[in-house]
């Protein structure tokens, strides 16, 4: 028996829904300053010659995990990686980082902990922690419990944005890996782990890679041929149709599990879910894709910075579908 992640109480089709529904009251605020806003992966801002890029998000329930274990010095890089991914995805460089602990009754070491682990995530983005914001609301978070949220802010040169308009039909998809689960589909993971399985909850904790300078290092040689970013999170492959749905996006050789972080097969072997749960609720052992017009070259540099990629498959003509094989997620 098959348990998905709307089982586990997480219902992605209704927070694409809420997305559309709020989609012109948001637009509605909006000046002729504002060129990307709500629904891509980062939010794009006109300030002249270049623009600024923001994005904000949360570490999920994979903060119950740190809590289960007692182990909070490493979430703190997975809310910065949430965030600074993102806004990677657009082009920009990252400039700084804010974060948000919420909580029922302040421990000291424990938000130490926490701290740590935002800036070691700040570091590994390159990015400045310039601020943030400590609330204690006993009655709203039990005893050892706590929330984290983050934004993260940073620029790009006009006309070295990402903003999807360069991708076309034949572009070839390309899949970086990913350390694990990254910070998405833990509500369900965590119904697929047994309380005593310590080992087990310890490899989720793992943090979400920060890609920051690897796609630096990218566009340093190759920006003429890298024509989109995404950034696999909740909706899993879906993500890459954000970059432009004027095109489907086709992916005939995803990673063997053999092929990616253990714990990824291991949970995936419980789950016994179609591949469209599957596909759409975890990254499945990919963290980033890579949308280029000169596969080689970008192959030639990672295989230069020894990271395990895939070529996962092509854009083709389309709406802003996604396909494993034949199988529309």
């Amino acid at each position: 028996m098959s348990i998905t992640y709307k089982d586990a109480g997480v219902d992605i089709e209704k927070g694409d829904a809420l997305v559309e529904k709020i989609k012109q009251k948001v637009k509605s605020t909006y000046g002729s300053r504002v060129l990307e806003g709500v629904g891509g992966f980062a939010c794009l801002y006109d300030m002249g010659d270049r623009l600024i890029a923001a994005g904000t998000d949360g570490v999920g329930t994979k903060l119950k995990i740190a809590q289960e274990l007692n182990k909070h010095d490493t979430i703190g890089i997975d809310l910065v990686a949430m965030c600074a991914n993102d806004i990677l995805c657009t082009g920009a460089k990252g400039l700084f980082f804010m974060d948000y602990l919420a909580t029922g009754k302040l421990d000291l070491d424990v938000s130490e902990s926490l701290i740590d682990g935002v800036v070691e995530g700040c570091k590994q983005a390159s990015m400045a922690l310039i601020g943030g914001e400590t609330a204690e609301m006993p009655g709203l978070y039990g005893t050892g419990e706590y929330d984290l949220a983050g934004f993260a802010v940073g620029e790009v040169d006009r006309d070295k944005v990402l903003d999807g308009k360069k991708i076309n039909e034949g572009d070839t998809i390309i899949g970086v890996a990913s350390s694990g689960f990254h910070s998405n589909g833990y509500s369900l993971i965590r119904k697929l782990i047994k309380n005593d399985e310590n080992d087990l909850m310890a490899a989720c904790l793992k943090p979400t890679r920060i890609y920051c300078s690897l796609v630096d290092e990218l566009m340093k040689t190759n920006s003429e041929y890298v024509n989109g970013l995404a950034h696999i999170t909740g909706g899993g492959f879906t993500n890459v149709a954000r970059l432009n749905k004027d095109f489907d996006y086709r992916f005939d050789n995803v990673p063997s599990l053999d092929d990616v972080a253990p714990v990824i097969k291991e949970i995936v072997g419980r789950a016994n879910l179609s591949d469209k749960e599957l596909y759409t609720t975890f990254n499945m052992g990919v963290g980033l894709m890579i949308v280029t017009s000169r596969p080689e070259l970008v192959k030639n540099f990672l295989s230069e910075k020894k990271e395990t990629f895939w070529e996962l498959g092509k854009v083709v003509k389309g709406r802003g579908d996604t396909y494993i094989g034949s199988t529309c997620l």
